[in-house]
C-alpha cells in the first residue's frame, strides 16, 4: 500500500521493553493492548523488502544497548538485500525496563547517552566506510575475489567503546544506509544537526514549525554541514476520507477510543517515571521534574502548555496528548492536501511522518484519497525516479568520509 502511494519509506520504531513502569507492572499493558507487542523490526523489514521493489525501509536500533557493530552489519546487510532502501533511525534508550531487559540496573543519564551515542554513530560510520568502493574485483578468470588493501581495520577505542573490523559487508547500491533521527530536547537537536540525513519532528502549530524549522537548518549550517541534504519530517495524523463528513464521523468515534490508562502507561513509559504513585490533581515537585531522564521534551512541553511550574498528573495528559492521536487534520482529500501544502510551502518541513489513527486501514484512506490530490497539484511524485531511498529523498550517494565535518564543510 504504501510503494503504490510512492511514499519514501515505512517505518518501524522500536523500544526494548513493553510499558510496564506504571503501578511497576505489565498487566494492564497487555490487557489493554498498548504497545505490549513488539517484534524484532529488522526481520519485518525484510520481508517488506522482498515484497516491494522501490519503498525505503527504516527501523530504530538503540545506541544504548546494542554494540555499533551490530547495528552496522545489520542494517548494511538489509541495504544490500533490498537493493539500498535501508535506513537506520539513531535512538537513545529511555527508561528502566529497557535497562532490566538488556542486564543492566538502571537506565544511562540523558546527556551522558547522547555522548555515548555520538560515538557509536562514528563507529558504525567507520565500519560502512572500511570498504572501498571497488574493493571488490570477483574476477573468475584470476580467481581474484577483492583487493585487501581497499578494505581497512577501524581499530578504534574510546571512551564508550571499542571496535576492531575489519567490517565484513562491502559498500551498497547507495553506499550505506540514510541515517534518520527524531531527538527534541536540546542536546538532541545538536545530536540530529551532527548526524541525521532525515530528521522526525512533531512541530504543533505552522508558526511555531516555521520558527522552529529555520532555528534546525541553522544548527545544521553550523555543524558544517549542508542544510538542503538534511530533510525535515513533521508528524501528521490525517484523518481522512472521500468526504469531510464521512471524515469527521470517523474522528469523532476515533476521539472515543483511547482511555485514561493508555495515557499514564505511555507516559511513565516515556518519561520514566511511575505515574501511578501520584495522585492525578497533585502536582509534580521540582526535584520529581528535574530528575526525569526520559524524554525530556514532553515534561517540557507540559510546563509549557499548562502554564504551570508544577503540573499535576492530570495536566500531564491533557497537555501532552500521549495516547491519542492528533486531530490536526481531518477531512476529504482537499481538506488534507490544503493542510499539507501550506506547511510545505511555508516551509515548516520538507515532507511529512504519516502516522496512521487506526490500523488497519489509515494508509489505505491516505493513498487512496490524499496521494491523488498532491498529485494533481504537482507537490508529490506520480512515480519514483530512482531504485534507492537516497533517490527518493533527493541526497546523493553516500561517499566514504563524507560525513566527517571537513569533508561535510568542504
Amino acid at each position: 500500500m504504501l510503494e503504490a502511494g510512492k511514499f519514501d519509506l515505512g517505518f518501524f520504531d522500536d523500544r526494548l521493553s513493553m510499558p510496564d513502569r506504571y503501578g511497576s507492572d505489565h498487566v494492564h499493558t497487555i490487557e489493554h493492548g498498548i504497545r505490549c507487542v513488539k517484534l524484532d523490526p529488522l526481520v519485518v523489514l525484510t520481508m517488506m523488502a522482498a515484497a516491494t521493489t522501490r519503498l525505503g525501509l527504516g527501523a530504530t536500533a538503540s545506541t544504548t544497548y546494542y554494540e555499533p557493530f551490530h547495528v552496522a552489519r545489520a542494517f548494511q546487510t538489509l541495504d544490500h538485500m533490498s537493493g539500498g532502501r535501508a535506513a537506520w533511525n539513531i535512538v537513545t534508550s529511555l527508561n528502566d525496563g529497557e535497562a532490566a531487559n538488556m542486564g543492566r540496573d538502571e537506565m544511562m543519564e540523558h546527556d551522558t547517552r547522547y555522548d555515548r551515542a555520538d560515538e557509536f554513530v562514528e563507529v558504525v560510520l567507520g565500519h560502512w566506510d572500511s570498504w572501498e568502493d571497488d574493493a571488490l574485483i570477483v574476477d573468475k578468470a584470476t580467481g581474484r575475489f577483492g583487493d585487501g588493501r581497499k578494505v581497512h581495520r577501524l581499530d578504534h577505542q574510546g571512551r564508550f567503546l571499542k571496535s576492531r573490523g575489519p567490517f565484513t559487508v562491502p559498500r551498497s547500491a547507495q553506499g550505506r544506509p540514510v541515517l534518520i533521527q527524531a531527538g527534541a530536547s536540546g542536546r538532541g537537536k545538536r545530536f540530529s544537526a551532527r548526524w541525521a540525513e532525515l530528521v522526525f519532528v512533531a512541530y504543533h502549530d505552522i508558526e511555531g514549525g516555521k520558527r522552529d524549522y529555520a532555528a534546525f537548518k541553522e544548527m545544521v549550517a553550523a555543524a558544517g554541514r549542508d542544510p538542503g541534504q538534511v530533510k525535515v519530517a513533521t508528524l501528521c495524523n490525517p484523518i481522512c476520507a472521500a468526504t469531510k463528513a464521512e471524515a469527521e464521523d470517523k474522528a469523532a468515534l476515533i476521539e472515543r477510543l483511547p482511555l485514561e490508562i493508555d495515557a499514564l502507561s505511555l507516559l511513565s513509559e516515556a518519561l520514566n517515571f511511575d505515574f501511578a504513585s501520584k495522585g492525578m490533581d497533585e502536582p509534580f515537585t521540582d526535584a520529581e521534574l528535574a530528575g526525569i531522564q526520559g524524554l525530556q521534551t514532553i515534561r517540557d512541553q507540559v510546563i509549557r502548555r499548562s502554564g504551570k511550574t508544577n503540573p499535576t498528573v492530570r495536566d500531564f495528559i491533557t497537555a501532552s496528548g500521549r495516547g491519542r492521536p492528533r486531530m490536526d487534520m481531518v477531512g476529504g482529500p482537499k481538506e488534507i492536501a490544503d493542510r499539507m501544502e501550506e506547511w510545505f510551502a511555508a516551509p515548516a518541513c520538507d515532507g511529512f511522518v504519516v502516522a496512521a489513527t487506526v490500523v488497519p486501514g489509515s494508509y489505505a484512506d491516505f493513498v487512496r484519497h490524499v496521494v491523488p490530490e498532491l498529485q494533481r497539484r504537482g507537490i508529490f511524485r506520480k512515480d519514483y525516479t530512482g531504485p534507492t531511498l537516497r533517490d527518493h529523498l533527493g541526497l546523493p550517494r553516500a561517499g566514504r568520509g563524507a560525513w566527517r565535518p571537513g569533508m561535510a564543510a568542504e
